[in-house]
Order: C-alpha cells, then sequence, then structure tokens
C-alpha cells in the first residue's frame, strides 16, 4: 500500500502541572530532511527523538516541535525568604542610624541580590521524560495514519490513471492492422502513377515487410503492458514504494514515447497524446509517494 508523504500530527500530554505539546508535520522530499524546535528542558533527548522520528517516517521534509506550558502556580520565582530577611533587618538598622523615615521595603527588598531566584536550573526526571516520550510516539503515530489516509487516495487515484493508460492502449490495435493495408496501398498506387516505372514485385514485398517491421509496435506494447502489471503490483506491495514507482513511471514515459514515434497515423497519435497526459499526471503525484 502507498503512504503519502504529507502529513501532520499533534499529542497534548500532561506532567505535573505542565502541558507538553507535541506537533510534527511532512511535506515531499527525495530523503528524509528533518528540522526539531525542543524545549530547553528536553534538548538532551534530541538525538532520541530523532531515532524515533527517523525509524516511522524514513523520508520527506519534517518540521517537529516540541514546547511546555506551564500551570501559572508553577511559574512563579521562589522567593529566598531567609536572604529577604537579613536585607531587611540590616537596612532597618541603616535608616534608623540615618534618621530615614520613609521608605517602600517591599519594593527595595524585591530588588536586592538573590531574593528572586531566576536561575533556577530544572533537571529532567525519567518520569516525566516517560510521559514527553509517549506523547512524541503518539504524535507521530496520528501524522503516520495521516500519511496513510493521503496514500490511500494517491492509490485510487494511480489505479485510475493505470486503467486510462490500459484502455487507450487497447484502442490502438485497431488503427495498428489498418495502418499495414494503407502502407501497402500508398506505396503501389504511388508506383502505378509511374507508368514507365519498372520493379520486381518480390523485391518490392520484402521492402515493404521490412519498412512496416520497422513501425512495428509490438514490443512496445507488450513491455508498457508489463509496466503497468509491475506499477500495480509495486502499489500492493509494503509503504516506502514511492522511488521505484517513480523509475517504472519514467519506463512506461519510454515505451510510449517510441510507440509515438512509430505511429505514422493521426488516430494513433492522438491515444499516444492522451496517454502521455495520464502518465504526467501519475508523474506529478508520485513524488509525493514514500
Amino acid at each position: 500500500m502507498i503512504q503519502s508523504m504529507t502529513g501532520y500530527g499533534k499529542s497534548l500530554v500532561v506532567y505535573n502541572g505542565k502541558k507538553i505539546n507535541i506537533e510534527i508535520k511532512s511535506l515531499n522530499s527525495k530523503q528524509l530532511d528533518l528540522t526539531t524546535r525542543i524545549a530547553p528542558l528536553y534538548r538532551e533527548k534530541e538525538m532520541e527523538i530523532r531515532q524515533m522520528i527517523a525509524e516511522k517516517l524514513l523520508r520527506g521534509k519534517v518540521d517537529f516541535c516540541i514546547w511546555i506550558e506551564k500551570d501559572e502556580s508553577t511559574v512563579a520565582c521562589p522567593v529566598n525568604t531567609a536572604l529577604m530577611q537579613g536585607y531587611y533587618e540590616q537596612l532597618k538598622d541603616f535608616a534608623s542610624q540615618n534618621k530615614i523615615e520613609q521608605v517602600d521595603w517591599m519594593q527595595t527588598l524585591v530588588r536586592m541580590p538573590d531574593v528572586l531566584n531566576r536561575t533556577e536550573v530544572e533537571v529532567l526526571d525519567e518520569a516525566e521524560w516517560t510521559v514527553a516520550r509517549e506523547g512524541v510516539c503518539e504524535a507521530i503515530q496520528h501524522l503516520v495514519d495521516f500519511r496513510t489516509q493521503e496514500g490511500a487516495a494517491l492509490e485510487k487515484k494511480f489505479a485510475e490513471k493505470i486503467d486510462n493508460i490500459e484502455q487507450l492502449l487497447a484502442s490502438i490495435e485497431p488503427y495498428e492492422k489498418s495502418r499495414v493495408e494503407k502502407i501497402r496501398s500508398r506505396i503501389v498506387d504511388g508506383l502505378k502513377q509511374i507508368p514507365e516505372a519498372e520493379y520486381d514485385k518480390n523485391r518490392l514485398e520484402q521492402e515493404l515487410i521490412y519498412y512496416i517491421e520497422k513501425l512495428d509496435i509490438s514490443e512496445e506494447k507488450q513491455r508498457l503492458t508489463n509496466h503497468l502489471k509491475y506499477f500495480r503490483e509495486t502499489m500492493a506491495d509494503q509503504p516506502g514504494q514511492g522511488k521505484k514507482l517513480g523509475f517504472i513511471a519514467q519506463e512506461m514515459g519510454r515505451e510510449i514515447n517510441t510507440t509515438g514515434s512509430k505511429s505514422n497515423q493521426a488516430e494513433m497519435q492522438n491515444i499516444v497524446v492522451k496517454m502521455k497526459d495520464e502518465l504526467e499526471q501519475i508523474k506529478e503525484q508520485v513524488l509525493n509517494a514514500l
């Protein structure tokens, strides 16, 4: 089955008042092109996160983001009350000695060094990472599900285009049979218009056979039929066949082009143009197949 490279996944997990948000999205790319934006607390786990993504997504331009929303009660900076008390006692003595009466003690104290401890460093514990990791797995799985859903739509479109090419190929056959007789008649009529011309009928037949063999498209039709069958089989295979489908589409294009170059009838050439149009739509969409 086919998976698309386009996808989106998101999850939200909660740990001790923290809301841990994970978001991941992907677009088509020839290889895995991963960009991460990770909250400082989880940066030590970046390599593990990258490995988790690479194992599941294989290919695509992937943008991963994890950030934290804290409860307001946990955001407030801790106050060093003992230090604040010491500052207060010293400043009060200084004010008394220097007869300073009007002092906004609270505004003064909170501005003193280290009263508000803003430099506290958070350390990631394993319990929190276990919860966050589950969120990362959930977001990745949501993206994979999205890719699978989009891949089903791609597969339906590919099957439709392959069927169209197959039907167009079959519609060439009546014109292919009639053109042999038309070629023969055209050459013979041309010779009749030159009464004085003498020719060996056996040699003429040989030349006609040679000419018709050069215009024969039986091999091209057989190879194209095989490519159409192989394309269907590859679609039904495990995910990750996008590159192979692209290569098969290229081979299909070669056979259609050769058929067009050998077609010396307007009706056949019109059919070839329609086949090229169907194939071009496949080539555009196959770039998005994983």
